[in-house]
């Protein structure tokens, strides 16, 4: 089984995304403003790589670098969370409202390892019957096999259930993008990081990981978010940090937050 095309077309990708598991959206970022993003990232990953801060982590996919909570680190990252082309596609995964449980990056230097073959919501409750959860992949740079682009396993979404120890040697298909595309992925399908053979090329990409509104993010956002975003940060925005909460969960003293 093979992946879908990539393609410019909203409705397209939202077909692809309940077909297949992922969809792949190109042209939604501008040259530029994936240099500009870019430019922010290296900046951030470049302070983490030389401070004490535990912002960042390498473990068993060695030279790959994750960046945490970019939310706090610029006002650019927070305008990709509540980005209208990935809200759109939030909606069509999991519906509304929605959480940001995540927004990291994943920079895979030359020379870096494979991750484990994992699904997102592999904390989810079984059974699994929908996803509950969906994570959009922003495409700084080019996706290539070479680089290191995400690899899955085609059709896993349809298991409902988490990877195991034996699932691990299964093939994997590269999900290959253009910089300036997303890779939309709901929780169920199975991945990982895949090497970085390029000798000289990084791989920069911004996830972000949303679920159903039930669920505990992964980033404790009110222990770690800078407190200017909740200041001056959209309505949608703070909806998505759990802020703005309408819902019965997350009041406080029995009434909705803001």
């Amino acid at each position: 089984m093979q992946l879908p095309r990539a393609t410019a077309e909203l409705r397209q990708a939202e077909n692809d995304l309940q077909t297949h598991g992922i969809a792949i959206l190109e042209g939604v970022l501008s040259a530029w403003e994936c240099k500009r993003l870019a430019d922010a990232l290296i900046r951030v990953a470049e302070v983490e790589r030389h401070s004490e801060r535990r912002g960042t982590t390498n473990t068993s996919d060695h030279g790959t670098q994750r960046v945490w909570n970019l939310p706090s680190r610029s006002p650019l990252f927070c305008e990709l969370a509540e980005h209208p082309t990935a809200l759109h596609m939030v909606r069509a995964a999991i519906g509304w409202p929605a959480l940001l449980s995540n927004l990291s990056a994943n920079i895979t230097s030359p020379g870096s390892g494979e991750m484990y073959l994992h699904a997102d919501q592999s904390l989810s409750p079984l059974p699994w019957n929908r996803p509950h959860s969906v994570n959009i992949i922003w495409c700084l740079s080019d996706f290539t096999d070479a680089v290191g682009a995400t690899r899955v396993v085609p059709g896993s979404h349809n298991f409902n259930r988490p990877a195991n120890a034996e699932d691990q040697s299964l093939d994997t298909v590269a999900a290959e993008a253009s910089a300036g595309s997303i890779i939309i992925m709901e929780g169920r399908m199975w991945h990982k990081t895949g090497p970085n053979r390029s000798g000289n090329t990084e791989r920069l990409g911004v996830f972000g990981y949303y679920t159903l509104p039930i669920f505990l993010p992964q980033e404790n956002w009110w222990l770690s978010l800078d407190p200017s975003v909740r200041q001056f940060g959209s309505d949608t925005l703070l909806q998505l940090l759990g802020f703005k909460e309408s819902s019965p969960m997350g009041r406080v003293n029995g009434l909705p937050i803001g």
